[in-house]
């Protein structure tokens, strides 16, 4: 083997390792996801009421997740919204898998093929009306809701949740739906 061919050998394969490795994290240290959980259950339309913006989200309003069980037991998502600076409604279409058991709330969703992110509810009112939840990093965060609005009991109780975890909250979005 050449020394170049083997020198791109050995960095394409420290970088394959290095994301191998770091692409299995899909939730916070210390952070746990709700548990026990019942997948059908929150199957179903939800509203983004809040989230820390980032790039696939950007001026984007009227923002829903639809999920549904594939017959593979993957679950689908359709994540939808209207971008208020050009007019054009924008949607993605993905897949999650359960990281561990189904009775944890502990996901990987994709929407770009084999690349995963974390997908973690990490609170949930017990008639699953009202969510919480959590990327793999401290990074993204979401309040979901069945309707177009939450109550400020809730979503009270959810900052101060995402707070206790170690998520900053001021950064947040409120979503005009």
């Amino acid at each position: 083997m050449k020394k170049t061919d083997a020198l791109l050998f050995t960095v394409v394969s420290s970088l394959a390792m290095f994301y191998a490795l770091s692409s299995c994290r899909t939730i916070p240290k210390g952070v746990k996801a709700v548990s026990p959980f019942d997948a059908k259950r929150y199957m179903g339309k939800w509203y983004e009421i809040s989230r820390k913006d980032f790039m696939f989200e950007k001026n984007l309003d009227n923002t829903t997740a639809e999920y549904s069980i594939m017959d593979n037991g993957e679950i689908k998502v359709v994540n939808s919204g209207h971008n208020f600076k050009t007019g054009k409604h924008k949607q993605a279409i993905g897949k999650a898998k359960f990281v561990g058991s189904s009775n944890e709330a502990k996901l990987k969703v994709s929407f770009f093929g084999p690349f995963y992110a974390g997908y973690n509810v990490l609170a949930l009112d017990p008639e699953y009306q009202y969510a919480l939840v959590g990327g793999k990093n401290f990074k993204y965060l979401w309040i979901l809701s069945r309707s177009k609005t939450i109550p400020d009991h809730i979503k009270t109780e959810y900052l101060q949740k995402a707070k206790e975890l170690g998520y900053d909250t001021g950064d947040l979005i409120w979503v005009r739906q």
